[in-house]
C-alpha cells in the first residue's frame, strides 16, 4: 500500500492528511483508530477525488477534547474542522464513531455536507447492547481495559494473522488512553442522539455494514436508509466491523458509486 501523506494541522489542532484532487471527500475513523485505518480508501479513492482523512480528537496527532465530551461536542469539533479546511460542501464518510459524527454533521450543518456515508454505524441500540457498550466505556475510563477485546469483536476468531487485523492492532496499541476514553464515552451514549433527524436529511446518504457485524447490524443500516430522505443500504456479505479493511474493493466501489449519486438517484434504487 502507498504511504499515508504527511499530516497537516488546522488552527484548532485537528490533524489531517490530503491525497489526490477532485471533489472533496472527508473520512472520519472510529474509536481507538487513527486516519491510517483508511489506508485502502485513501490509496484507491485519491485517484479520482481529493481525499482528506482526519484524526479524531485525542487520536493520532489531533488535540483532545475534554474528558466527558458528548457526541454533540465531537460534531461541533468536526463542524469547525470543515470550516477550517475551507472546501465548501464536502462528501463525508465515517466509520463506527466516525459514522455517528458524519450523521450528526449532516443533521446539524446540512450546508456543509454534499453527501454522507455511514460505514458500520450504530442506530438505536437495544437495552442489552446499550448496557454492554456503556460498561465497556466505564472500564476504559479506569485504564484497565483489554486492547485485544475490540479486535475479537471486530474480526471474530481466527483472523489474528491477517493484514487488516495486524494494522488494527497496531493502531489500537498507539491510542492515548484518555482520548480513547473520551471518544468511547461519546460513542456509548450517542446512538440515539441524532436518530430522529434522518427524515430531515436530504443529501444522498449511504449506510454500509458487514452482514456479520453484531453491533452495527444490517438491520440498523437498513432502518437508517429507510428513514433518510435519500438513503440506500449496502450490506457486504462475509464481513464484520472493519469492513473497510477486510473488504476494501467492495467498500471502495460502493463509495465511488455514492460519490456520483444525485438526490434523485439515491432513494432506494439499488
Amino acid at each position: 500500500m502507498s504511504p499515508i501523506p504527511q499530516r497537516c494541522k488546522t488552527p484548532s489542532g485537528a490533524a489531517y492528511a490530503v491525497a489526490g484532487a477532485g471533489d472533496p471527500l472527508v473520512l472520519i475513523h472510529g474509536v481507538g483508530m487513527r486516519l491510517e485505518a483508511w489506508t485502502p480508501q485513501i490509496e484507491a479513492l485519491s485517484k479520482r477525488f481529493e481525499v482528506i482523512a482526519v484524526d479524531l480528537p485525542g487520536h493520532g496527532e489531533s488535540r483532545p477534547l475534554p474528558l466527558g465530551a458528548s457526541l454533540e461536542d465531537f460534531v461541533a469539533w468536526f463542524a469547525t474542522v470543515l470550516v477550517e479546511l475551507g472546501r465548501g460542501p464536502v462528501s463525508v464518510a465515517g466509520h463506527s464513531m466516525g459514522a455517528l459524527i458524519a450523521g450528526g454533521i449532516a443533521a446539524v450543518a446540512p450546508d456543509q455536507v454534499a453527501r454522507v456515508a455511514l460505514l458500520n454505524g450504530v442506530y438505536m441500540r437495544d437495552d442489552a447492547a446499550r448496557n454492554a457498550v456503556k460498561a465497556r466505556a466505564a472500564e476504559i475510563v479506569t485504564g484497565a481495559f483489554d486492547r485485544e477485546a475490540p479486535l475479537r469483536r471486530w474480526f471474530g476468531e481466527g483472523h489474528e494473522h491477517e493484514e487488516a487485523y495486524a494494522l488494527s492492532r497496531r493502531l489500537l496499541a498507539l491510542v492515548d488512553q484518555q482520548g480513547y476514553a473520551t471518544a468511547y464515552g461519546a460513542f456509548a451514549g450517542g446512538d440515539a442522539t441524532y436518530a430522529d433527524r434522518w427524515p430531515h436529511v436530504t443529501c444522498p446518504s449511504l449506510f454500509l455494514t458487514g452482514d456479520g457485524d453484531l453491533n452495527s447490524t444490517p438491520a440498523m443500516a437498513e432502518a437508517m436508509a429507510a428513514a433518510a430522505r435519500n438513503g440506500r443500504a449496502v450490506i457486504i456479505e462475509g464481513h464484520r466491523h472493519m469492513v473497510n479493511l477486510t473488504a476494501p474493493e467492495a467498500v471502495n466501489a460502493a463509495l465511488t458509486e455514492w460519490m456520483t449519486w444525485t438526490r434523485e438517484e439515491a432513494r432506494h434504487d439499488a
